[in-house]
């Protein structure tokens, strides 16, 4: 459907949807027709959604212009120990506080309370769930206290959107495309109505709320195409891949000595589970597991590049080295998974006999 919706769009939204001529008000009714897909399938207003070139510049984004928005009423921001790396690189450009979280990854709430409660606070930053462990937030609570202090908070809902529904209370929240199997290249970022915020980049003449310049039209159109196919069965399809990583969660430790599946076993997105191997290198379990056939992440997976240690690890004060990421699609079946369980205990005894362990 995606891919029907991009072919169709690149042969009728070639045009600047800017322009005043018949090409270019095609292209604008496509443009609006997705932003509408988008406003439903949000639950919000289409004049509250833009697009952007990934999910990681709507998330600075979000941060940035509420920030800038927001001066008037205090330049900190509050977050979570666990953040995208996108949203505390942003978090460094000015004053922030930082909240832990336990050991399954869960937000410490009474600690959220104080934060954002303190004065200066101008903004709130909470990640829908845990792109490392998958650990739901509890944003709802989050909202609430956010709502008494009278803080916006911000959602970066990139790991839940296509897959579970995002709790209310949120002022601005963004998301990914290619996060929930759409196309690389789009981002969406919604602020809500009475929100104030401001673009922390320059704008042209055509001045409208988003990056300045084109958006990539065919990727958006199949975007909002494919985050309504994936809506449509996100139900059943969570319960088929959850219960794979329910069947990964309970067998790797018997399969494997000395190893820790981490984040809460029940409070979770239904298709990541992360686990730590001790003496065991992730970068080499990384490139044996793939040599094998699956395309698995070890260290942070924002920083995957540089298999620098996962921060959100570190925060939940458990192992940080040697884990594997382990992300379900749509693709993957039960027999994938048993060939993964019959695979990894060999993989790590022979990493680990390597090191002389």
């Amino acid at each position: 459907m995606a891919r029907e919706a991009w072919l169709a769009a690149l042969a009728d939204g070639w045009a600047d949807p800017a322009r005043l001529y018949s090409a270019g008000r095609r292209a604008q009714q496509l443009s609006d027709a997705a932003r509408a897909a988008f406003a439903e399938s949000l639950d919000v207003r289409p004049d509250e959604v833009s697009f952007w070139p990934s999910g990681t510049t709507a998330a600075q984004a979000a941060v940035l212009g509420a920030l800038a928005g927001r001066a008037r009423s205090g330049d900190t921001l509050v977050h979570s120990a666990i953040e995208h790396s996108a949203v505390l690189h942003a978090a460094r450009r000015g004053k922030a506080v930082e909240v832990g979280v336990d050991r399954l990854g869960r937000l410490d709430l009474s600690a959220w309370d104080t934060a954002v409660s303190a004065p200066g606070v101008a903004l709130a930053s909470l990640i829908s769930a845990s792109h490392e462990v998958g650990t739901v937030q509890p944003v709802a609570a989050a909202a609430g206290y956010c709502g008494e202090a009278g803080v916006p908070l911000f959602v970066d809902a990139a790991q839940s959107v296509g897959r579970a529904a995002v709790p209310a209370g949120w002022s601005l929240l963004s998301a990914s495309a290619h996060k929930w199997g759409g196309p690389p290249g789009v981002g969406v970022l919604v602020v809500r109505k009475g929100v104030r915020w401001i673009s922390p980049y320059p704008q042209d003449d055509l001045y409208r709320p988003g990056l300045p310049g084109s958006v990539d039209l065919p990727a958006v159109v199949a975007a909002a195409a494919s985050l309504r196919a994936v809506q449509a069965d996100s139900q059943a399809e969570a319960v088929r891949l959850s219960a794979l990583v329910d069947r990964i969660r309970a067998r790797v430790p018997e399969l494997v000595p000395d190893v820790e599946v981490v984040g809460d076993p029940e409070q979770r997105l239904p298709h990541l589970v992360t686990f730590s191997c001790l003496y065991v290198d992730g970068e080499a379990l990384l490139h044996a597991l793939d040599r094998t056939g699956f395309a698995v992440s070890s260290g942070s997976s924002c920083t995957a590049s540089t298999l620098k240690p996962s921060h959100v690890l570190e925060a939940m004060g458990v192992l940080s080295h040697g884990n594997v990421r382990v992300s379900l699609h749509r693709g993957t079946t039960e027999a994938d998974v048993e060939r993964f369980l019959a695979v990894l205990p060999g993989l790590v005894e022979r990493i680990r006999r390597e090191a002389g362990m």
